[in-house]
């Protein structure tokens, strides 16, 4: 008799939702940590590169248009993949964009066009949650919420390591339309990929698909308590990433090959590794358990880079903080991911899940320019120990609310 494991792994919904991962987490290191270094590397100073962290808002206002999306069907391929397709192709025209631009004779416009890519993502990743969301069932939540995971931590993979080392040795302009061209990992998967069984039926107004997703949400049992989880459990390891590449490259003086190298090898192993094992805890253990375990290891990896900072520049301490980071933060992820999936309804699970995964957004968002004055106060050391304790609130509440927690994972899919 087969495995029920094998059986998840093998199927078409799982190899679409790791593909639209992909395609998920392609632009976010683009206009998040690749940026950030090739303004480091361009002499921009530390203050500037922090509120450039604010071309990340639209990820975290993306609830405000997700009510569109649940509301309005493309004419073409259906309400999610039809959006996914149209997102795909502005992603690839924007990255190309950016290839044409320089951040010493147009850093503003730059900083512009980055937005309006980020922009494009963010309802990229509107559409492709939702998708997720319908296509689940309930036993392969766990499996797809780690193998999105996996697609989007190995396109972050390629969009930041390896466009480090593209760049140290072909340049940005080349580079970034390299990274255009794989968004068409996204545009053919939005093709070929499943409808979801679980459609849900569109709100029947605009008014109706802003007001009913918030009316559901805050009638569950401890609503106001499941958001403030949401808001919490991953505000530390957010807070951590904000400047670590302007860290390893400034702060420790790790080269942009050493960086880029390093995250390609060793981050994609350990998230390999990570992917796997994190999907079959989730699949075998309660979601309680796995936010508790899953988010102790994310809250500790911050240590890791705390130090580095201490020890100075060390190659050995440097494939430990990435490769535990890359882990712990991926495995902490995938239990966020399939917690957000079992709260959401799916006839507005893209507003649903837009407004729960921006509220998760907060600490990298609003606190990225706070940390660069953080750093230039505390130092990188203390930064990261602060980053740690910024955790704890979070796991506490994931202890203090199990109950509820059990509830939600216990409950089933909305009937379309």
């Amino acid at each position: 008799m087969p495995s029920p494991y094998l059986e998840i792994l093998r199927s078409p919904r799982i190899a679409a939702v790791l593909l639209l991962g992909f395609s998920s987490g392609l632009p976010l290191a683009l206009t998040g940590s690749t940026l950030q270094a090739w303004l480091t590397v361009s002499g921009v100073d530390i203050m500037t590169i922090a509120w450039f962290t604010w071309i990340g808002i639209p990820y975290l206002l993306k609830f405000l248009w997700s009510p569109l999306m649940d509301r309005y069907v493309p004419p073409f391929l259906g309400r999610r993949r039809g959006w996914m397709l149209l997102t795909q192709l502005a992603l690839a025209a924007g990255i190309a964009a950016m290839a044409l631009l320089s951040p010493q004779a147009n850093l503003w416009l730059l900083g512009c066009l980055a937005l309006s890519v980020a922009f494009a993502s963010a309802s990229q990743d509107i559409v492709i949650d939702a998708y997720r969301t319908d296509l689940l069932p309930a036993a392969e939540r766990g499996m797809g919420a780690a193998v999105s995971v996996l697609g989007y931590r190995v396109a972050m993979l390629a969009s930041g390591g390896l466009a480090l080392i593209l760049a140290d040795q072909i340049g940005w302009r080349q580079t970034l339309f390299i990274m255009a061209a794989l968004m068409v990992v996204g545009i053919a998967t939005s093709f070929a990929a499943p409808e979801p069984a679980l459609r849900g039926t569109p709100p029947r107004s605009l008014r109706a698909a802003v007001v009913e997703p918030l009316r559901d949400l805050l009638a569950r049992p401890g609503a106001l308590q499941l958001l403030a989880l949401i808001v919490l459990y991953k505000f530390g390891d957010a807070l951590a990433g904000t400047l670590t590449t302007a860290f390893l490259i400034r702060g420790v003086g790790f080269s942009l090959t050493d960086v880029g190298t390093i995250n390609k090898v060793l981050g994609l192993a350990s998230l390999l590794t990570g992917g796997l094992v994190g999907g079959l805890l989730l699949v075998r253990m309660s979601l309680t358990r796995a936010l508790l375990l899953f988010g102790v290891l994310q809250a500790i990896s911050n240590l890791s880079f705390a130090l580095l900072a201490w020890a100075g520049k060390s190659y050995p301490l440097l494939v430990f903080a990435v490769g535990f980071e890359n882990l712990a933060s991926g495995m902490g992820t995938a239990a966020f991911v399939a917690f957000a999936m079992a709260l959401c309804n799916h006839s507005f699970s893209a507003t649903q899940y837009a407004l729960l995964s921006a509220l998760a957004s907060l600490g990298r968002i609003l606190f990225g320019p706070v940390t660069g004055g953080l750093v230039e106060i505390m130092g990188w050391a203390n930064f990261f120990v602060l980053t740690f304790v910024a955790a704890l609130p979070g796991l506490w509440l994931v202890w203090h609310m199990r109950v509820q927690i059990a509830a939600v994972e216990q409950a089933q899919p909305q009937p379309a």
